[in-house]
């Protein structure tokens, strides 16, 4: 299975490509995608959307997680924040895969084990579960490919619960739609 983690952000968003095979996590791609600030926010948005769908093309995902959100003190930042995000949605639903939503803290949980792991921590937690020979070159490239790696331990967990509630004894639960 091959999905996409997206970590988006006005000014630079990250996104990275994880296959797993037979139970593990193989790296495929990942890279960032910045916008000058001085462009008006309309254009922004939109590189972001068209290079978003020419990643999803090139790379042909069968799920796109995108994180969520995170509640800043800048309400301006917030609502940039927001948008980035609304379009990397956007982008997925529109190439037709399915779209899954995570926290920051979940992808942090299930990387490093720690919900409130530093971004260095969750770099180093990645190159070590992608077995690269560093951690990715920069913070956003590095989250984006957390958020991928949460999804895919997400979906196990949720396919092996799947199957347990079927066998016997768990009240069944919603399976995962992949």
């Amino acid at each position: 299975m091959r999905v996409i983690g997206i970590d988006p952000g006005i000014v630079t968003t990250g996104y990275g490509v994880v296959d797993e095979e037979n139970h593990r996590l193989i790296y495929v791609a990942s890279g960032s995608i910045s916008t000058a600030a001085k462009q008006p926010l309309p254009k922004r948005l939109k590189k972001i959307y068209d290079e978003l769908l020419a990643v999803f093309q090139a790379m042909k995902p069968a799920a796109v997680a995108v994180e969520n959100t995170f509640v800043t003190k800048n309400f301006q930042s917030g609502l940039k924040l927001g948008q980035a995000r609304g379009i990397a949605l956007l982008a997925a639903e529109q190439y037709g895969v399915p779209v899954f939503d995570t926290t920051p803290t979940e992808v942090k949980q299930a990387v490093v084990g720690y919900g409130a792991a530093r971004k260095d921590q969750v770099g180093v937690m990645v190159g070590r579960l992608l077995d690269l020979k560093s951690p990715p070159d920069s913070d956003h490239a590095s989250d984006a490919l957390a958020v991928a790696i949460c999804y895919l331990h997400s979906a196990r967990i949720w396919e092996l619960t799947s199957r347990s509630a079927v066998s016997g004894g768990l009240p069944a639960r919603r399976a995962h739609p992949l």
